[in-house]
């Protein structure tokens, strides 16, 4: 391969790379919210309602004030205050984990529903690329530092998550109340407390990425945008066997299957657009597949306690 075809087939990947890192953002911040959510022991089965409630408030906030920056603290704030609402369903007054989290997605999916009416169609001005200098101006991988915040943002979300699971006292307790509650309470933490602050924390960085959809990834609101990512992030939890580093290089690879669909075309592959379309999705299954026909793997990652209610008083 001649020095000129060898720089061309970078030229041609690329692009591929930039698509595939802006896809997998909305994943990488769902995904590694519940992984911290359910390594307290919650099981939280709400993130896609939680997306679109979370797109539906950047966009009308951004929409109205022409601020990004309050679109984003609204979205958080809203995915919070709704996985406040399923923490006390759960946490409180010990309703079931999955029946309520299925619920709260309806829930989500419905009122962002019936509110985007009055938005649809609306435009908004989308988050712009985040320039480094003399980086960006690099031959051929330029592109991959001309992009927006929150792409950079969702690797500085990773380390941060990676490094308090492993290298805090406060992760290491947020791990020990997911695997024993119980054992937990009798030394003296606040089991509840720290539940609660995990889901919490799950709803903001679900709505962080519902954001990144109406903002970033498809500047606009129209009903249903999330088209199944949050369940894709909680198959991606699983698929990661509950550690950061794997949810990371799993959400990029779903977003290369996600980008894949967008370029078999170019590539001259005779499919119907609605087998492409299946391709993420198909994927999400045979990847479960694979992991659960290994229960040990999953036995000895996943949190003893998850989706198991605990009463201190019990």
């Amino acid at each position: 391969m001649t020095t000129a075809s060898a720089y061309m087939s970078v030229e041609q990947m690329i692009p591929i790379l930039v698509s595939t890192l802006v896809a997998a953002t909305p994943l990488i911040y769902a995904a590694l919210g519940e992984l911290v959510v359910e390594r307290s022991g919650v099981l939280n089965l709400g993130v896609e309602g939680m997306m679109l409630i979370g797109a539906l408030a950047a966009f009308a906030v951004g929409v109205s004030s022409g601020t990004l920056l309050l679109g984003y603290l609204a979205a958080m704030a809203a995915a919070a205050l709704l996985s406040l609402v399923f923490a006390f369903l759960t946490l409180t007054l010990q309703a079931n984990q999955v029946a309520t989290g299925l619920a709260l997605t309806l829930f989500g999916i419905g009122l962002s529903a019936f509110v985007g009416r009055h938005f649809a169609g609306l435009p908004i001005h989308a988050m712009r690329p985040l320039v480094i200098p003399w980086l960006s101006e690099l031959p051929g991988v330029g592109a991959l530092f001309r992009l927006d915040l929150l792409v950079y943002g969702s690797i500085v979300l990773y380390l941060a998550v990676d490094w308090f699971l492993r290298r805090t006292r406060a992760g290491l307790l947020l791990r020990a109340v997911g695997e024993s509650p119980t054992v937990a309470h009798s030394l003296g933490h606040p089991v509840i407390r720290i539940r609660y602050l995990a889901v919490m924390f799950g709803g903001a960085t679900s709505g962080i990425a519902g954001a990144y959809l109406s903002t970033a990834l498809t500047p606009m609101w129209v009903e249903g945008m999330s088209a199944g990512r949050g369940w894709i992030a909680l198959a991606l939890v699983v698929f990661a066997t509950w550690k950061p580093l794997r949810v990371l290089l799993g959400a990029y690879l779903f977003g290369a299957v996600t980008v894949l669909q967008l370029y078999a075309q170019g590539f001259g592959l005779n499919v119907p657009s609605e087998m492409l379309s299946m391709l993420p999705y198909a994927a999400t299954i045979v990847v479960l597949v694979i992991i659960c026909r290994d229960p040990t793997t999953i036995r000895l990652n996943q949190p003893a306690s998850l989706g198991k209610s605990f009463h201190p008083d019990a």
